[in-house]
């Protein structure tokens, strides 16, 4: 049986604070108080894993342990197809050490030049893993399919969202109005069944 989330405050372990603010907006009505790693000071655990799902529990486990709270970690990323499933796991690291999205949108574009494809499809992937201080940890894992455009567009959201389209839309999510976004995003997917799962 799944375990609920009883506390009044859970930490988010993210030092990404474009996440940070998506994942406290769709928790914002369930949460009284989210505090975010980085604002702790809690270190950023090595990702070890080799699945979305593994690396969301690490973090997920790494922050609840350090903090003595309920910790809520998310491992999201790119997958296409067309790239073996590249960037995957690894999508935050192909932007290099300074974060640079833009870097890392301009390899896949390359990537995908370079495989001389015309197979642009694309899913986002996330995992969401909630942990608590005695080790009990509740996963799950959304999705999002879509196609990848060139050049990126629009400048909301963040990583390669100026890039992705998803399924039965026009604009990229860098373009879409953040609340159209989360009724359809890999993250919302996955938060319908965490919030299903573990919140009343």
């Amino acid at each position: 049986m799944s375990r609920r989330f009883a506390d009044d405050t859970l930490v988010i372990a993210t030092h990404n604070p474009g996440k940070l603010r998506e994942i406290a907006e769709l928790l914002a009505s369930r949460v009284g108080t989210i505090q975010g790693a980085a604002a702790l000071g809690l270190a950023e655990p090595k990702e070890t894993g080799t699945s979305f799902v593994a690396n969301a529990e690490l973090k997920a486990r790494a922050a609840s342990m350090a903090s003595g709270r309920v910790a809520l970690a998310d491992d999201s990323g790119l997958v296409v197809p067309a790239l073996d499933g590249a960037p995957g796991i690894y999508s935050a690291r192909w932007a290099g050490p300074h974060k640079d999205f833009g870097v890392a949108m301009r390899k896949v574009e390359g990537a995908l030049s370079t495989a001389q494809t015309t197979d642009r499809r694309a899913w986002f992937a996330c995992a969401l893993a909630l942990a608590w201080p005695d080790g009990h940890c509740e996963t799950v894992e959304g999705r999002v399919h879509g196609t990848l455009a060139w050049p990126p567009r629009g400048n909301r959201g963040f990583g390669y969202d100026p890039m992705f389209v998803a399924e039965g839309m026009t604009q990229t999510f860098g373009e879409m109005e953040p609340a159209a976004k989360h009724a359809i995003s890999h993250r919302a997917d996955a938060f319908r069944q965490l919030v299903a799962r573990c919140f009343t």
